[in-house]
Order: C-alpha cells, then sequence, then structure tokens
C-alpha cells in the first residue's frame, strides 16, 4: 500500500494544497521530508495524514467503522468546512479493485467537516476506504495469516519517561492489534514494553534464555559438537517477532544488541552497548527515544506479517514528526539510509528541522514550507549543513552579530583599510576562541595584505 498524494482544502493554514508523496517518476526512494519554519504547517499536514488513514485502519478492523473526524478548530479561519482527499495503490493482487483491469488499483476517499451552524457544501465520501478495507479483511478471512499494512503516526508527544514491564493488565497481541494507538496524538510505548515482556517470557519457556545463554557459552570452545547443537537450539527457539525487533535496533543503533528483560537484582530491561550491559533506564533520551521507536516499528511490522520470512520487510505508511528529536548529529545522518535499508517497503512521511537529515542521501523527495505555500527543495544530496541552513532553512550558519563582524573584518581587509581591519580582528579575538578558524583565515588574509602593502 502506498499513498500517492493527498489534498487539503480550508485546512489548517492551508486555503487549498496538494502534496505528491515519494516514490515519485523523479524521486525514486520511499522517503518524504517536510521543512519549514515553526508554525510552517508541518505537523498539520502529518495530522491530516493520520486523520485520513485512521478511517481505513477503523474500516479493516470492522465494516462500518469510523475513523476520526476533522476536528472544527482545524478549519481554516474564514471559512464554513474544510475537507481531507487522499490518493492511495495497492499493489497487492487482488481478485477485484475500485479501477477494474488496473495493476496497481487506485483508491480515493475524503473526509470532511462543516462548522457548526453552518450549512454543509461537502460530505464525506469513504467508499474507497470501505473497499480496500474490505479487501484486507477478505484475505484475513480466506488466510488468517494475510499481510496487513502498518499504518502509524509518532508524533513530537513521543518520550520514553518510563520502562513498564510489570503489566497489571494482560492485553492481546494478535494480529490486528499491532494498530493499537498507531494513529495516537500522543505516544509512551507502554504497549511495546509490556509485549516485548510477554513475547520474551513466552520465548524462555520454549528455550533458553539470553544471560543463561552467555554463562553456557563460557564452558565450551566454539568448535565443540555440543556447542554447536546448544547454538541451533537457541537460534531455532528465537521468537521471530522479537528477532525482528533486535534486528531492527541493531541495525539503527550500532553497538547495541540482546536487547531483553532480566530479573536480578530486579526487575529491568537491558542492553549490550559496545559489549556492556547496561540497564535501558542509564541510556540517554535519545538512546531510549531511538530504541523505543525504531523497536515499536518493528513490533507492528512483526505482528501484522506472521507468514512473512522478514517480517521487516512488510509494508505500510508511518508518519513521523520531527524524527530528528533528540538524536545525535551522528545519527541524524543516517535516519534516512536506515529507515530505508530497515524497513524498504514502508513508506515514510517525515518532518524535521536538522539540516543533517535531508543532505546525507540521495533521491529523498524533500519540500519547503513557508506560510502555507509548498515548494520543492533542489537536489540537496552531498550538500554541507551550513550550505542546507543559509538555502533551505533561511537560517544564519552563526550569531548573526558575530556574522556580520566577521563581515566587516573581511571586507576591511578587502579593501586594503589595513588599521580598521586590525581594530576588527583584535575586537573580535577577545569575543572567540584564539583556534576559530575564519579568525584564523582572516589572519593570514591580512598578513598577506600587509606584505603586499609594505612592498608597495
Amino acid at each position: 500500500m502506498e499513498i500517492k498524494k493527498f489534498q487539503l482544502t480550508n485546512t489548517g493554514r492551508f486555503s487549498e494544497i496538494e502534496v505528491l508523496l515519494a516514490p515519485t517518476p523523479s524521486k525514486q526512494s520511499n522517503i518524504t521530508v517536510f521543512v519549514g519554519n515553526n508554525g510552517a504547517g508541518k505537523t498539520s499536514l502529518l495530522k491530516s495524514l493520520a486523520t485520513s488513514l485512521s478511517w481505513l485502519v477503523a474500516r479493516l478492523r470492522t465494516e462500518k467503522g469510523n475513523g476520526n473526524t476533522i476536528p472544527e478548530d482545524v478549519i481554516r479561519n474564514g471559512a464554513n468546512y474544510a475537507t481531507i482527499e487522499i490518493e492511495l495503490i495497492d499493489k497487492k493482487d487482488r481478485a477485484v479493485n475500485s479501477d477494474v483491469g488496473s495493476a496497481n488499483p487506485v483508491f480515493h476517499w475524503s473526509i470532511a467537516k462543516t462548522r457548526k451552524g453552518r450549512k454543509s457544501v461537502k460530505t464525506s465520501v469513504l467508499t474507497g476506504a470501505s473497499e480496500l478495507a474490505g479487501f484486507y479483511r477478505g484475505g484475513l478471512s480466506q488466510d488468517d495469516k494475510t499481510s496487513v499494512p502498518l499504518i502509524a503516526f509518532y508524533p513530537v508527544e513521543r518520550v520514553v519517561l518510563d520502562i513498564p514491564l510489570k503489566i497489571k493488565d494482560r492485553h492481546s497481541f494478535l494480529q490486528l492489534d499491532g494498530y493499537d494507538n498507531s494513529l495516537n496524538q500522543g505516544v509512551d510505548f507502554r504497549r511495546f514494553f509490556e509485549w516485548f515482556r510477554e513475547r520474551e517470557d513466552a520465548e524462555n519457556e520454549t528455550g533458553i534464555s539470553a544471560d543463561m545463554f552467555k554463562q553456557i557459552a563460557r564452558l565450551f570452545d566454539d568448535q565443540d559438537e555440543i556447542w554447536t547443537k546448544l547454538s541451533a537450539l537457541k537460534a531455532s527457539s528465537r521468537d521471530r517477532q522479537l528477532t525482528a525487533v533486535r534486528t531492527a535496533i541493531s541495525h539503527f543503533m550500532p553497538g547495541f544488541s540482546s536487547l531483553r528483560v532480566r530479573r536480578k537484582p530486579r526487575l529491568h530491561m537491558s542492553i549490550d552497548k559496545n559489549g556492556e550491559t547496561l540497564n535501558v533506564a542509564q541510556l540517554s533520551q535519545g538512546e531510549k527515544s531511538l530504541m523505543a521507536l525504531v523497536g515499536d516499528i518493528a513490533r507492528r511490522l512483526a505482528m501484522m506479517n506472521p507468514a512473512l520470512e522478514n517480517p521487516l520487510h512488510g509494508d505500510g505508511v508511518v508518519l513521523i514528526d520531527e524524527v530528528d528529536l533528540h538524536l545525535h548529529p551522528k545519527w541524524q545522518r543516517t535516519l534516512i539510509s536506515s529507515f530505508t535499508a530497515t524497513f524498504p517497503n514502508c513508506q515514510f512521511v517525515l518532518t524535521t528541522h536538522s539540516p543533517l537529515v535531508i543532505s546525507d542521501n540521495k533521491d529523498v523527495l524533500c519540500y519547503l514550507l513557508d506560510d502555507g505555500e509548498l515548494t520543492v527543495a533542489e537536489d540537496l544530496y552531498g550538500a554541507d549543513a551550513n550550505s542546507v541552513l543559509l538555502s533551505v532553512m533561511d537560517t544564519d550558519i552563526r550569531n548573526a552579530e558575530i556574522n556580520k563582524k566577521l563581515h566587516d573584518l573581511l571586507d576591511a581587509i578587502q579593501d586594503a583599510e589595513l588599521e580598521l581591519a586590525s581594530t576588527l580582528l583584535s575586537e573580535l579575538t577577545k569575543e572567540l576562541p584564539e583556534s576559530h578558524i575564519e579568525l584564523t583565515k582572516a589572519r593570514l588574509l591580512l598578513r598577506k595584505q600587509e606584505l603586499r602593502h609594505a612592498k608597495n
């Protein structure tokens, strides 16, 4: 399943806007990124998509299910109504589809909201959502291991506040439970940790726990026949869904492995970081947030694709607001390549404030949002962070006052105003570190000008 485009009318700050999502003829990746100042409308676009997709999820679960409506306060000021329209294609083989004879059937639906006390001029048309959901329900009726698409929205409010391992209420973790809380406006990842604990308890009942396996490993040589048999037994007893989660986390977080639940000295979740076993609570907020985000995507894919050899290759749509939240620049650089490598069949729609996210990967469809207007950014692959800040994010690469002083200094050197240049250099030397690269360049340029002036 793949979203081709969506259109908003009188929604948020947008009077009328149509957005194509990657892949497109010119951008063949599965990544679309929105960039813009705070208040430009990036989050509104993602929330609108989540609202529209909630109808597909609801009708996939039950034939007459209802999704989320457009909140009245989202209707654009001065307008009487708002609409969200969406167009998707479904590449799975279907006996019946909305465009008979088409290799990739196209599905459309729209939702509308009218202000209270106003005359309705637009109504919701949900035939496409019902039709597509019906195809999936039909597939599940014939084979309960039929894959269903992941549909998830991760808003800014996704901080890992705690790691709940003491499960008070038992949950069901059936295939369609992968949609639980998947499009909520806030995520706390509680369900991910509870799911992990329950799956690992079941895994340990049929095999050897990770901690026990480590202890046994010390007793045998790698070539020992008994060790070989134990390794094979351990591999065969691994839970496929947990393996998918652990694999995804290790792909995104190099040096991290063996996420597991430990019961001594007290119940906690641990992970190996560069060979050292740590309580997950000891990780930084960025590490915990990335681990939970990636783990939750992998968990839902594993639940929704029970028969797929590699559940991480399931398809779907993932919306992530401020994908760079809490992350070190090193991880920001690798985010998109990690998404495409780990979840190759998922379509990602992201927002970011980081130049590093959008400049390190080819074929990313990047949109610039400014005052309700949408434009496609030029190819940013290979651009340095400063160039992206200036050309795309309309932001100075350094403090504006210092930037002006540096420009004044370079102008004075260029114009051979040596006394003024020396004064400006002296003032900046008091404000900036001695090793500041721009000051070093200025000193060299000034020295060249002084030598040239003396020679003349």
